[in-house]
């Protein structure tokens, strides 16, 4: 039996949160979402001043401990900064430009934009005294890219590569019993694959709290045996210690099943390893009767590892596994769990409409389960590790995985980014098999490339041995790589003959880790190449390469071939082969970026899934094309299908097994019907009709999404007086939303310059050409007074701390490059006195009552271009010599509002994004557009 989505997405809910809650109130384990309230700001790639003065003191962070300068000191002022929540990508937020990088969608970002290239991140945490004597990290999913991290002003480290998961230990550094700071500078200047990457911290962070002695972080690993009706669970546990104690522990092993009943245990005392050591534990469990892990029935057990030291329980780790077997022959193809199974599979990237890389939870589970309903049973992760949650949701939903490190190589770089992915991913019974590199050209056909796969494929089997390992090869098929490694992955028939690679390997598996390659538009039914539009017929994209239909037929009727995986089940921004600017996104997916289906789908459905499709194409609204051949097809696996046009037989045609079916009609506005039979019974019937000019909005909650998370999916359409869908309306729509808000929007238009975000501008005007001069009292003016020009002199410069005036009179400049009364303009005020009067173009301002040193400034009292600020102030004081004084007057923020959120239909769709707000029982989503009846939509919590 199928186990719905919504009941998998409980088991997922239940699954990521209350595990870590049970633990926490048991043991010193505490794991910590961290995602709200960050403060973000754009730094600079090579000026320094516009990069806040970073990495500029004498004493570096690199040189002396604990000397983070500039925004990564612990108290720079970051209060002008923008405030945000994670997961986060701040290239998708950019304008699109000619100028910016064909593979990462134009958008104006990286390397060449050096102002948005670096990122920085700030976020202050509490930590109480109580935690003293635990160890407290913090745990990082994923930033892209080459992230430095700074904790109170000391240096963490450095992770290079976007797509690794990493964890500092932050123990020593901790303010306990106060405030802590957190800062992460992001460089997305590089790019580290050929397809949209993002930027920014893009995946979750954590704050972790363990005793001393702990399981480490991926510190478990879980297989299984099985023999008659009994699986044997080999569990092994690493355990470290960092602290300073030398007796024995106990560590207890349970097991339990889906309803949390615990059906094994096993307990050992054992020698704690010595300070700062870890250890390898291993233990043996039995399970009678296991259910197994399939594609239809994902069945999931929990190993629960618990340290007892002095019989108090001191931590506990959770690992989610199942129970199965994969099996790869040479002649039979693939088997999971003893049976025939062919890989129906799809290579996909990470980014989806609107949001970029920045994937909410909810969004992984909604890509999966489009994937399923197409009939998919297997993943590809093109080309890099996937954020945990992926793997996750293909675990509760039953998707088999190829999870693929990013770069091939034997030294400590590429080894160890392999190691840290297999030991975080390999618990998860969705993963098959190991891909560790694609289609790497300069090596694959030589004796680099076999060195480079032998130590790889070996150092893998070290780590683990259960599953195999492929590449992905698209550059010929028997020499190189593809002569050594383990698992054969062919990149496209068209790129070798793998008939022959097969008689010379006999012994090799094979797969096609790639095929497809086709060109399509969702709702484009004759190409356009004048406006960038594909045919959505499945058709050979070049002549070496082939279509979706030929590329199925070749795997399927191959046994020895274990099955294929599709380029691409969705659209990806960048890459948009074969056009440059101005499109945007692929034109590869059977899916758009969205997520809606492009007609192969259906195809796919028919020959993938288990159950009667029927699907025609195009739809049938060609005003201006009366009496002009159109080419109907029809998708379906029925055994006959018979079309009409306006009750008007066209006859019916047998269907070939993994095929379609094709008349020419002239087209006569009206209804174009098919009917599908099968062993001689009508089962199914299927229409496009001509529709009537657009009327009214339609809002619906995509019916695969998760009703009960924090994120919705939601479908936009505009429909005709009848409530027919209306395929060719190209609307441009309007949105509001109550008790939630829009996370972003898209429509599949591989070539729409379109804003996926709309949110507040927020930019920093630097005080310059800051001067000072001398006053003669400690009282402060209330208007400003004219002060002699002659005795201004550089602010600060050779003052004489133990000789101060009783006040003086600052004078400094900032450049406003446009200015409205719809700018909200702030001065945030960094302290340089102990009593200040502040004057903006001669005019005095105070501070808002929320915070004494921000000055919010009327728009009248701004000018486009040059405005003066002066501050008078009573100066501070040293109190010792050492102090370093604050001799910055501080920042100039200026908040233009974001316009309202829009986006135009492509092809009778778009799609929105929206989160409801924690505390909110109802959203409302409304929408509006000129000429329409507008749409609301009521979701509930």
């Amino acid at each position: 039996m199928k186990i719905s989505f919504f009941k998998n997405f409980l088991l997922f809910l239940s699954f990521l949160i209350p595990i870590l809650a049970f633990a926490q109130s048991k043991s010193d384990r505490e794991l910590i979402l961290i995602d709200k309230d960050w403060r973000f700001s754009f730094g600079h790639l090579f000026d320094t001043e516009k990069d806040f003065g970073h990495a500029t003191g004498y004493f570096s962070y690199l040189t002396k401990t604990g000397f983070g300068d500039g925004s990564a000191a612990k108290d720079f002022d970051d209060r002008a900064w923008r405030k945000l929540d994670l997961p986060h990508d701040w290239v998708v937020e950019q304008p699109f430009s000619e100028n910016g990088s064909f593979s990462h969608g134009f958008k104006t970002a990286g390397k060449g934009f050096p102002e948005k290239s670096i990122g920085w991140y700030r976020k202050k945490i509490s930590i109480p005294e109580s935690d003293n004597g635990k160890i407290i990290s913090l745990k990082f999913d994923g930033v892209f890219r080459n992230s430095k991290v700074f904790f109170n002003g000391y240096y963490l480290g450095t992770e290079e590569s976007g797509y690794n998961g990493f964890e500092y230990d932050v123990t020593a550094y901790v303010n306990y019993g106060g405030e802590n700071t957190i800062v992460v500078r992001a460089d997305a200047s590089m790019e580290e694959g050929w397809f949209y990457e993002g930027a920014g911290i893009y995946r979750h962070v954590y704050l972790q709290k363990t005793n001393p002695i702990h399981v480490i972080t991926n510190g478990t690993y879980v297989t299984s045996e099985i023999k008659n009706n009994e699986a044997e669970i080999s569990a092994e546990v690493s355990v470290e210690n960092k602290g300073n104690y030398k007796g024995s522990i106990e560590i207890i092993q349970m097991i339990f099943d889906a309803s949390g009943k615990q059906i094994a245990s096993v307990s050992e005392n054992v020698n704690t390893p010595e300070f700062y050591k870890s250890n390898v534990y291993a233990s043996k469990l039995n399970v009678k009767n296991p259910l197994l892990w399939d594609i239809e029935n994902p069945n999931l057990y929990r190993l629960e590892t618990q340290i007892r030291k002095d019989g108090k329980l001191i931590d506990i780790y959770e690992t989610s596994f199942g129970i199965r077997t994969v099996k790869f022959d040479p002649e039979k193809g693939f088997f999971l769990n003893g049976k025939s199974l062919k890989l129906k599979g799809t290579n996909n990237h990470q980014d989806h409409a609107g949001i970029g890389t920045a994937l909410p939870d909810e969004i992984q589970y909604y890509r999966i389960q489009k994937l399923k309903e197409m009939g998919a049973n297997a993943y590809r992760c093109s080309h890099h590790p996937p954020t945990p949650e992926l793997l996750e949701a293909c675990d509760k939903l039953g998707m088999l995985v190829i999870d693929e490190t990013r770069l091939m190589g034997i030294n400590d770089y590429h080894l160890n980014d392999l190691e840290r992915m297999m030991k975080r991913d390999r618990n998860h019974p969705s993963i098959i098999c190991w891909s560790v590199g694609n289609e790497e050209w300069n090596i694959e056909g030589n004796i680099v490339g076999e060195r480079i796969t032998n130590v790889m494929q070996d150092f893998a089997k070290r780590i683990d041995p259960t599953r195999p390992v492929t590449v992905g090869i698209s550059s010929g098929f028997r020499s190189g790589i593809s002569s050594v490694v383990e698992i054969m992955g062919y990149n496209y028939l068209g790129n070798g003959d793998i008939e022959a690679h097969r008689n010379e390997f006999k012994q090799q598996p094979g797969m096609g880790t790639e095929e497809g390659s086709t060109f399509t538009t969702r709702g484009v039914y004759f190409t356009d190449d004048a406006k960038h539009y594909k045919s959505a017929y499945d058709q050979k994209p070049r002549p070496t390469f082939y279509s979706i239909e030929e590329g199925w037929k070749f795997y399927t009727e191959r046994p020895y071939l274990a099955g294929m995986f599709i380029w691409t089940g969705f659209d990806y921004r960048g890459e948009p082969t074969p056009y440059g600017w101005p499109s945007v996104t692929s034109y590869f997916g059977m899916m758009d970026v969205c997520g809606f289906p492009k007609d192969n789908v259906f195809y796919l459905k028919s020959w993938w899934g288990n159950k009667p499709v029927l699907h025609i194409m195009p739809h049938w609204n060609w005003s201006g094309m009366e009496g002009k051949e159109i080419d109907v097809w029809v998708q379906s696996n029925c055994d006959e299908v018979e079309l009409f046009l306006n009750k008007k037989s066209f006859g019916k045609k047998k269907m070939k097994i993994n095929s379609h079916l094709e008349w020419k009609v002239k087209y006569t506005p009206g209804t174009l019907e098919a009917v599908g039979y099968i062993n001689g019974k009508k089962v199914l019937t299927e229409i496009q009709k001509t529709t009537e000019k657009a009327e009214a909005i339609r809002l619906s909650l995509d019916k695969e999404n998760p009703s009960k998370g924090n994120v919705s999916v939601i479908t936009v359409e505009v429909i005709d007086k009848n409530g027919l869908h209306v395929p060719r309306a190209n609307d441009e729509i309007m949105f509001s939303i109550k008790g939630g808000k829009i996370l972003g929007v898209g429509n599949g238009d591989p070539t729409s310059l379109e804003k996926d975000q709309f949110i507040d501008d927020v930019s920093l005007a630097a005080i310059t050409n800051f001067k000072e001069q001398k006053g003669s009292t400690a009282n402060l003016p209330q208007e400003l007074q004219n002060y002699p020009e002659n005795d201004w002199k550089t602010a600060f410069k050779d003052r004489d701390y133990k000789n101060q005036a009783p006040s003086y009179i600052y004078k400094g400049e900032f450049n406003l490059n446009t200015i409205s009364k719809s700018n909200i303009v702030s001065f945030f005020y960094k302290k340089i006195g102990v009593e200040t009067v502040v004057f903006i173009n001669g005019n005095k301002v105070n501070p808002s009552p929320e915070d004494s040193q921000k000055y919010i400034l009327d728009p009248a009292i701004l000018k486009e271009g040059k405005n003066t600020i002066h501050i008078v102030a009573t100066p501070l004081q040293k109190v010792k010599d050492w102090d370093v004084m604050n001799t910055d007057p501080g920042i100039i923020q200026v908040v233009t509002p974001a316009e309202p959120w829009k986006r135009k239909l492509f092809n009778g769709y778009a799609q929105i994004i929206i989160q409801k707000e924690d505390n909110a029982k109802e959203f409302i989503l409304s929408a509006s557009a000129k000429g329409l009846r507008n749409a609301n939509l009521v979701l509930k919590k």
